[in-house]
């Protein structure tokens, strides 16, 4: 039975426009995917929200002629505990490595991707609304809001976002965590070192970004609302308190956003359809794995289905993604729940920040630890 599509990616985010361009690269027809996605690409393209990009995802961007692009780059991580001996810090001269990261822009990875897949000559639908998506024996039919019709052999689902307890449909923990998210500017920044601080509430990060630092500091809601409320002189003289002198005196904080965290994970793949990226784990910001999880997911899954377009894919991807999706999410998991559900100074609390202490003495075990952010398995 002819279809529209062999693949339509419902979702034209980072991993969605990843996943056409690796179909692309392994030789399915480009004309034979589709890509749907119900923001417009201007209003993408103008996000300013900060991600971090490991050196593995670095390549699979290359690969695909989506780098470079406009991105800081990471040569240090710094990982300590607020209060506690302890620390680990994470150099690209252990690894022979140019970053072991970078620091980008969400609008400006989706336009160099968006760019390329339009060079290819994947249709696009921008901006498009998916109302619904039936699943039959041969193929999933797919209906818009403006009423006009497709089918595809395979749909797969790229359409992630925060978390949000509303819609998480396999959700295995509330952290009961928020995030607040900025642009902070120090007066004695360090060049190109990011910095993750466990502190008794949850994990702060500085990513360096343009003059300053992309902030993500994770607490519990009822911090997050007192600091919310706090003028710019005030939040900053907090976040001091909490991070160090490090980097001298924090001078400047952008406009300041907050997000729900928490962690969707679960069974997303059925005969014809399959969850990857956002859309299949949600996960807490510690360490940064989301959308390198993400990318993964969609170079093993082009992988598969450039050979085969039938359920049997699907069922191969779950099983090939399983040890990555699973060590990711046990790491990043159990070390967001040690700061939202145990008190500060809690044993748990202290036993992470002697652990961080012996991973930094014990090469192999810093090794094993960053090449699973770095590269993870794929």
């Amino acid at each position: 039975m002819t279809t529209d599509f062999d693949i339509a990616i419902c979702g034209a985010g980072p991993v969605g426009l990843a996943l056409a361009l690796l179909l692309a690269k392994r030789g399915v027809p480009a004309g034979r995917i589709a890509l749907i996605d119900a923001k417009t690409r201007e209003q993408a393209a103008k996000d300013p929200r900060s991600i971090a990009l490991s050196y593995g995802s670095r390549q699979i961007l290359a690969d695909i002629g989506a780098w470079p692009i406009a991105a800081d780059p990471i040569h240090e991580i710094h990982v300590s505990r607020r209060g506690h001996f302890g620390r680990t810090m994470i150099s690209r001269d252990d690894y022979a490595l140019p970053a072991l990261g970078y620091v980008t822009r969400y609008g400006a990875l989706v336009d160099a991707l968006d760019s390329v897949a339009r060079r290819t000559g994947a249709a696009v639908f921008r901006p498009a609304h998916l109302e619904s998506a039936i699943e039959r024996e041969e193929r999933v039919d797919l209906t818009f809001s403006n009423g006009s019709q497709a089918s595809a052999q395979i749909l797969v689902q790229a359409e992630g976002g925060v978390f949000s307890e509303q819609n998480a449909k396999a959700r295995r923990h509330d952290y009961r965590q928020i995030a607040i998210v900025a642009h902070v500017k120090a007066s004695a920044p360090i060049a190109h070192r990011a910095f993750e601080r466990f502190t008794g509430e949850g994990p702060l990060a500085m990513l360096p970004q343009d003059d300053g630092y992309a902030l993500v500091w994770c607490m519990r809601p009822e911090t997050a609302a007192r600091l919310s409320a706090l003028d710019d002189t005030g939040f900053l003289a907090e976040l001091q308190e909490v991070f160090g002198s490090r980097l001298g005196r924090f001078i400047s904080v952008s406009q300041r956003n907050a997000y729900p965290l928490g962690l969707n994970a679960g069974t997303s793949v059925s005969a014809r359809m399959v969850a990857i990226g956002n859309a299949a784990q949600t996960l807490h910001p510690v360490a940064g794995q989301g959308l390198n999880l993400g990318l993964r997911d969609a170079t093993v899954l082009a992988r598969l289905l450039a050979q085969d377009l039938s359920p049997a894919a699907l069922t191969r991807f779950t099983l090939d993604r399983k040890a990555d999706r699973g060590l990711t999410i046990r790491l990043t998991d159990t070390m967001a729940r040690v700061f939202a559900s145990a008190p500060d100074g809690a044993l748990s609390q202290s036993a992470l920040g002697l652990s961080l202490g012996l991973i930094d003495a014990f090469a192999p075990a810093k090794r094993v630890l960053a090449e699973q952010m770095m590269f993870g398995w794929r």
